[in-house]
């Protein structure tokens, strides 16, 4: 990992304690377009009371806006926690180049655990994938905001 993937994964885990601050699970997720960042966003399903609200669908939803294009091509999504299948179907649909994450997640992870929805036969684009970028870091967030859920 050089300096320049860690800024991206710097602001998403910002974005994931503050959502994590407003009840919400601690998620961010940056995009990138080379050194700019076209859109950076944060689990907002209970503010929005909207299930799909998640980070990465955000900030595609943003990425795609700031562009003004129906893809991302070249671009490149750092997310603090392995995307779930939802979020990985937009990943494709999107085109993004590359995708990092921080934690993997073992029961809904869809990109390195369970439907590796990237490796499929029906999968129309695959991203690159690096796995472990701040993990340490977002695992400890995770941890707190479930811990303190458990605890309530």
């Amino acid at each position: 990992m050089t300096s320049s993937d860690q800024s991206p994964m710097n602001l998403a885990l910002a974005l994931a304690a503050e959502a994590a601050a407003d009840g919400e699970a601690p998620v961010g997720a940056v995009i990138v377009e080379g050194d700019r960042v076209l859109a950076a966003e944060r689990n907002r399903m209970r503010a929005l009371a909207d299930p799909t609200a998640h980070a990465e669908f955000l900030a595609i939803r943003a990425a795609l806006a700031a562009r003004g294009t129906g893809r991302l091509d070249g671009c490149d999504l750092y997310v603090t926690l392995e995307p779930c299948a939802m979020c990985a179907g937009a990943i494709a649909h999107a085109r993004l180049r590359r995708v990092y994450f921080g934690a993997e997640d073992p029961k809904a992870g869809a990109v390195e655990n369970g439907i590796r929805l990237f490796e499929q036969p029906t999968c129309h684009h695959r991203p690159e994938v690096i796995g472990g970028i701040g993990a340490n870091r977002s695992e400890a967030l995770l941890k707190a905001f479930f811990r303190g859920l458990r605890t309530k």
